[in-house]
């Protein structure tokens, strides 16, 4: 593992990569290593069957086509930095191509259901306040949870309703919200934020010992305000993302701005929500063409 190691810490120091991105990489670069230990081969030494080997190995997982090529990706990378420090003279996962991706549709909210979200969000009590704002923020600007967590107040300017959020690879991008979210943030600063921000921490969404809330606890608060909406769904932060999405979409946005929106490097990540609308425009369609319900 100690080139493992020496390539982490790179990514770390130099690339700025987060917490999450180091973590799924050494995940992917451990199960690299142990198939290399129990070959009885030197991450050093290997070859072209080496590869070939390894990518049968991942399809006998039986992962997604998507999963295997995150790992090869992160395996490329690894080789690409031992080229770079004179440590292998060739990279040989770069000879091969990534299986072709699943296409799947981004699961979203109806207008219904989130409509009966919003419905249970309260702002009685401080915790409720906050729980408001985690559901406002998250569906008003698409933002991802792991940049929800990190949001401080300095980050945000109120007046111009604009959030700067840091985003993967720390990119610092501005996003917007709407009024709805302006009035529930101004309550919860205003009163139920007192009661968290036991530590002056600056950040805006807190736990009771005034920390910042982790992930998996939104996660936790989302699963019981669905349930008490009524609502017989399994949704989690990156559905309010994918609904943003389709919504501007599916009201006349832009591909661009969506794109500078969610933060997308790449174009065609965003036109995943293209496919999403054009399902709701077909289903549109044979429900209320004549010719078509026949």
């Amino acid at each position: 593992m100690k080139y493992i190691n020496k390539y982490l810490e790179y990514l770390k120091v130099v690339k700025k990569y987060s917490d999450k991105t180091i973590e799924s990489y050494y995940d992917d670069l451990t199960l690299y290593n142990e198939f290399l230990g129990n070959s009885f081969i030197n991450i050093l030494d290997i070859d072209y069957d080496t590869v070939k080997e390894y990518m049968k190995y991942l399809y006998s997982l039986n992962i997604s086509k998507n999963s295997i090529s995150r790992k090869l990706s992160s395996i490329r990378g690894l080789y690409n930095y031992l080229v770079r420090e004179d440590m292998v003279k060739d990279n040989y996962f770069n000879r091969i191509n990534n299986p072709k991706k699943d296409e799947y549709l981004p699961k979203f909210l109806k207008d219904e259901e989130a409509n009966k979200i919003f419905e249970v969000c309260k702002y009685d009590t401080p915790i409720n306040q906050r729980n408001s704002v985690i559901i406002e923020l998250l569906y008003a600007t698409g933002i991802r949870v792991s940049e929800l967590v990190n949001i401080k107040i300095s980050d945000i300017d109120i007046n111009e309703r604009t959030i700067k959020v840091l985003g993967k690879g720390s990119k610092e991008r501005m996003v917007i919200f709407n009024n709805h979210t302006k009035k529930a943030i101004e309550i919860y600063l205003n009163d139920g934020y007192h009661e968290f921000n036991k530590l002056s921490s600056g950040y805006l969404i807190l736990n009771k010992d005034g920390n910042k809330l982790s992930e998996r606890y939104i996660r936790n608060i989302i699963n019981k305000l669905v349930t008490k909406a009524g609502l017989d769904i399994k949704i989690s932060p990156h559905t309010f993302r994918h609904t943003f999405a389709t919504d501007m979409l599916e009201d006349g946005s832009d591909l661009m701005t969506v794109k500078e929106l969610l933060g997308h490097e790449s174009l065609n990540t965003t036109s995943i929500y293209t496919h999403v609308t054009n399902e709701q425009i077909r289903k549109v369609y044979e429900m209320a063409h004549p010719r078509a319900k026949r």
